[in-house]
């Protein structure tokens, strides 16, 4: 009897430690992105910045150990569990993202959520996130309102309209007081959550600063003619037009304005579907000269940076934009908010969010650090100024930190 009891003990040891091997082997996160629809392209690029970091976090890649989880060792917190990501396709539409985020938190149970690219998107999914008590981590959209509403369970990473707001007005003031005319300025964006919210920011800073928005150009995401838009925008001849754009869209005004001939002086795009990679090959060549908005910068070879850009071409076939940097580190700051929790209840995981004080050499990214307000917005957050030159963007404003010359009047074409 005694041996049986000893050999029921051993075997209950054994299930015990199997179950809790198991319990470590992965941590489920739920991520969704625009994989099919008019924006498949940076969702899919977004997918695969997610997959570089899940590799980066759960296996070892020599360079990469000052970084967040950059020793390859999984979670040490939860005995070296592994990060599992479950991506789903939200096609871009609010409604599929929030049903999306419903069946990722309620069938798959996941323990946090990503995402989502679309401001409009991320909007409708936090609501869903936040009904349910899970935390949701914004790593791109940069629609003003997403942390405005009160939510506790929402944490966003990237800078926010305001922050490139306050950039454009500085950059055009500091081109103003060098003796480039700039005075006058269009808005263009596009009539979801992104395009109307951050022209507004935008438009209310310019005024501020003493520019005159001479024209509010609003158009229809994914429309399939800019003709009038684009006459409009000759007619005005404003010194500088601001883009708010996704991939589809800015493409068609890039030809567009090929096709009828304009060019304005000065021209920035506030990211998004200008740092698409399928942006650069589809209109590179007939949009030079125009300026960007970044935080990623790949490094010398042999940098960290570089590192990890190197492991994402090998999975993409492309160098690492803005946009998917941004989201690959969105990704990292919420597996190290995971790994300190020390657990995967999402109670657990929202106080290590909201205690998360990340310094700039611990980031892949141009940020200044990473700390969350009461909104959930991280404050320590920052961008600077590229422009397409030749193949590639180019730093090139603030001046220092600037890789290339600022080129002027923007060349479009020619």
């Amino acid at each position: 009897m005694l041996g049986l009891c000893r050999a029921a003990a051993m075997a209950f040891a054994l299930i015990a430690a199997a179950a809790g091997a198991q319990a470590a082997d992965s941590v489920k996160i739920g991520v969704i992105y625009p994989l099919t629809g008019v924006a498949a392209s940076a969702g899919n690029y977004a997918k695969m910045a997610i997959e570089t970091g899940v590799d980066i976090v759960n296996n070892p890649h020599p360079g990469l150990e000052k970084l967040l989880l950059g020793a390859g060792q999984g979670l040490p917190n939860l005995k070296g569990a592994k990060i599992e990501v479950d991506f789903a396709d939200h096609q871009g539409n609010p409604s599929v993202g929030q049903s999306q985020t419903l069946r990722l938190i309620t069938q798959d149970k996941v323990v946090a959520m990503l995402g989502a690219y679309q401001s409009s998107v991320s909007f409708a999914a936090t609501a869903v996130a936040e009904r349910y008590g899970i935390p949701f981590l914004v790593a791109d959209s940069s629609a003003p309102n997403i942390t405005g509403r009160g939510f506790k369970w929402t944490f966003r990473t990237t800078p926010i309209g305001t922050d490139f707001a306050k950039i454009y007005v500085e950059f055009l003031s500091e081109l103003k007081k060098a003796g480039t005319k700039v005075d006058t300025i269009a808005l263009v964006f596009e009539n979801t959550d992104y395009g109307t919210s951050v022209s507004g920011v935008v438009r209310d800073a310019a005024k501020a600063a003493g520019f005159n928005v001479v024209a509010d150009v609003s158009y229809s995401a994914n429309s399939t003619d800019v003709s009038p838009q684009v006459l409009q925008l000759r007619d005005k001849k404003p010194d500088v037009v601001i883009f708010i754009s996704y991939t589809a869209d800015a493409i068609l005004y890039t030809k567009t304005m090929k096709n009828l001939g304009y060019k304005p002086p000065v021209e920035i795009a506030d990211d998004s579907g200008f740092s698409d990679p399928a942006f650069v090959t589809a209109v590179g060549d007939l949009a030079q000269g125009v300026i960007n908005r970044s935080a990623w910068s790949m490094g010398p070879p042999g940098s960290p940076t570089a590192i990890i850009n190197d492991l994402y071409k090998k999975r993409s076939g492309q160098n690492l934009d803005d946009t998917s940097g941004r989201i690959m580190q969105g990704f990292f700051v919420l597996a190290d908010a995971i790994n300190r929790a020390g657990s995967t209840e999402p109670a657990a995981i929202q106080k290590a969010l909201q205690e998360t004080d990340i310094k700039p050499d611990q980031l892949m990214m141009g940020y200044n650090g990473v700390k969350f307000d009461k909104t959930g917005q991280n404050i320590l957050a920052s961008s600077y100024l590229i422009q397409l030159q030749g193949k590639e963007y180019v730093s090139v404003w603030p001046t220092a930190h600037a890789s290339a010359k600022l080129m002027l009047p923007y060349k479009g074409w020619e």
